[in-house]
This record gives C-alpha cells, sequence and structure tokens, in this order.
C-alpha cells in the first residue's frame, strides 16, 4: 500500500494540518486528515472504469474551519445526541454544552471534529491518536484514543477505533462520511438503491431524542428489509419522519458481532457500498438543507444529495438504561470496527 503524507494548512491556532493519502494496487485510494479524522475523499472505478470521489468534503481548510455538518469527522467523546446536554454518572451530574436545540450532539460544538490528531504512518495503516483530558467539552476522565484507518487492495475501507479510560466515562463514536456514489456534488441520492439490515427503530420525539420506545419498520418508510431507492418514501405521511422532514433517525441492526449491515448502490455509476460493523445500530441520515460551506472543486452540495451511514449506539443511551451501554469504565478496552467495501454492481 502506497501513503504519502501531505501538509494541507493550518489551524486559525496555527497548528498544522496533513493529508494522509492511501493507494492500492489498482490506483483506488481514500484520502483522510489529522483534523478531526476527517474522510476528505474515497476514489473509486464506476462501472466504466472511471474514477469517482464518492466522499463528499470541502474545497480548503478555511471551509473546514467553518464546516457545521461534521463532513467526514470522527465524532465523539459521544456520538448523536445526549438529552438536555447532561447526564449523570457514579451519582455525578456532569453538564455538556446544548449545541443542537436543548440538546448534546456529536461531542459539543468542538468535540473530536475540530481538534488535530496526532498522525502516523504504521504497518500500511494511517493511525490518529490523541489524549482527551479530564472535562474537555464536560466529559469525566483522561481518554487515550486512536482512530485508524486501512485500505485494501480489493477497496475496502476499513475503521477501527480504540480507547481506554482512567475513569468512567461515556464513549460512543462514529464516522460522519457523507457520500453521494454518482460523485460527490452530484445532484441526488434519492434514486440510490440501499439495504439495511433492520427490523425496528428507536422511535424519537420533537427534539429527535428517544422516548424508549422501540417502533418496528414493518409497513413504514424504515423499512429497507428489501433494497429500494432512498426517495420512494423519504416524503411520506409518517409521524417520525413529519418531526426531521428527511431521514435521520437509529436503526436497530439485527444480529450480534462483526456482520453485514447495510448496503447503498447506484444504477448510474454502478457503485456499491457494502458496510459490516459490530455496532448495535445505524443513524441513517440524508441533509434535507444545502451544506452551506464550498465543496470540492467549487461544488455545491444541495439538498438530499448525500448520505450518512453512521454505525454507532444508539442516541441518549446515557438515559436509557435498557439500551446497549456507552459507559466505558476506567481501565477497560474499547475496540470496534466498521468497513465500508466499494464494487460494482
Amino acid at each position: 500500500m502506497n501513503i504519502t503524507k501531505s501538509r494541507y494548512g493550518t489551524t486559525e491556532q496555527d497548528e498544522p494540518v496533513s493529508l494522509f493519502r492511501i493507494e492500492n494496487e489498482s490506483g483506488a485510494s481514500v484520502t483522510v486528515s489529522d483534523y478531526g479524522c476527517r474522510l476528505i475523499s474515497i476514489l473509486v472505478p464506476d462501472q466504466h472504469g472511471q474514477i469517482t470521489d464518492v466522499c463528499l468534503g470541502l474545497s480548503d481548510m478555511n471551509e473546514y474551519q467553518k464546516d457545521a455538518s461534521a463532513l467526514g469527522v470522527v465524532a465523539g467523546r459521544c456520538a448523536n445526541r445526549i438529552a438536555n446536554g447532561q447526564f449523570t454518572l457514579n451519582d455525578k451530574t456532569y453538564a455538556l454544552a446544548c449545541n443542537n436545540g436543548p440538546n448534546h450532539l456529536h461531542g459539543g460544538p468542538t468535540g473530536f471534529g475540530q481538534r488535530v490528531w496526532n498522525g502516523k504512518i504504521s504497518d500500511g495503516k494511517v493511525v490518529f491518536s490523541r489524549i482527551s483530558p479530564d472535562g474537555e467539552e464536560g466529559y469525566p476522565g483522561n481518554l487515550d484514543v486512536s482512530v485508524t484507518y486501512s485500505w485494501s487492495n480489493d477497496n475496502e475501507l476499513s475503521i477501527l477505533y480504540e480507547a481506554s479510560c482512567d475513569a468512567d466515562t461515556v464513549f460512543s463514536v462514529t464516522s460522519h462520511g457523507y457520500f453521494n456514489l454518482d460523485g460527490a456534488g452530484s445532484p441526488t441520492v434519492l434514486n440510490h438503491e440501499l439495504y439495511i439490515d433492520s427490523d425496528s427503530i428507536t422511535e424519537i420525539n420533537d427534539t429527535q431524542i428517544p422516548t424508549g420506545n422501540i417502533l418496528s419498520v414493518a409497513g413504514t418508510p424504515f423499512d429497507f428489509r428489501s433494497f429500494k431507492t432512498i426517495g420512494r418514501d423519504i416524503h411520506a405521511k409518517d409521524p417520525q419522519l413529519a418531526i426531521t422532514g428527511t431521514y435521520d433517525h437509529n436503526l436497530i441492526l439485527n444480529g450480534f458481532g462483526f456482520r453485514e449491515a447495510a448496503i447503498l448502490q447506484s444504477k448510474n455509476s454502478g457503485i456499491r457500498m457494502t458496510c459490516h460493523t459490530d455496532q448495535p445500530a445505524l443513524q441513517l441520515y440524508v441533509p434535507n438543507q444545502t451544506l452551506c460551506q464550498k465543496g470540492k472543486n467549487n461544488a455545491v452540495y444541495p439538498a438530499f444529495s448525500s448520505v450518512c451511514l453512521e454505525t454507532q449506539h444508539y442516541p441518549d443511551s446515557v438515559h436509557h438504561p435498557e439500551f446497549p451501554s456507552v459507559i466505558l469504565r476506567a481501565g477497560e478496552n474499547y475496540r470496534s470496527q466498521t468497513t465500508y467495501r466499494f464494487s460494482v454492481m
């Protein structure tokens, strides 16, 4: 695997930022950055052999520092939403920023996504690591966290998350990649076909916090157990869709362990993306607004032109003991893997 490192720019605090490009034997490549562990580009061949960038990104570091959409970041310390920006752990209540209406989202306004990580090339992989200090964004404990990106000769992107903490804390991360299999900047993903191995979703209230109820997908727009286009039911009359105006919901994945979770494909490009994970759930998100930052090659990313398949724990799990736990105990070792394999239909 050929890995090259290049200078990308600096933050407003004069921290140097780098890009790491991983290229396989066929010339397909993934580029990631130490700024937020971000996915910058994924270049894979379409059905005609034309190299296509299927990952949305921004034009330069200036745009990334203004990013309000978490484009390509590793979201944490706790991905998704925490109700009312607070949680209680070991009889102590911790206050977090409310950066999504009344709730905390993706680790806060800075979180993991607006920080420069330590990056290194090791054994044909790119490893990003950092210490998230006790009290950062309100979370307890000094957290040692790493994210390892690897890219295979059969165009599989692997993301490995590892962490440990010196105190009990809350921890759940995800990759917030935005995909369009017809190429970043293409006008829509509503024609993409999607399969998700999920029988149920977590019901949300009007601020997108789980109520605790688990709803069957049968007979609803959230049934992706057979391939259908994203756009087929996205505007259907449904009380859960009415809250968000789009798909922005947590689908509970069937099975346990490392398994196939979802398949996204486009008949236009012939590109298929298959997702495997060991996580219990997947947040399906289709932005229904124009992403305000300037895209690569000055592209505009309009509403419904990308889709996120965020493998993770359930939202607000810290307030729901019946959900899979997001508590990382002191001294425990966290390890989780998600892969996205790109092929031609």
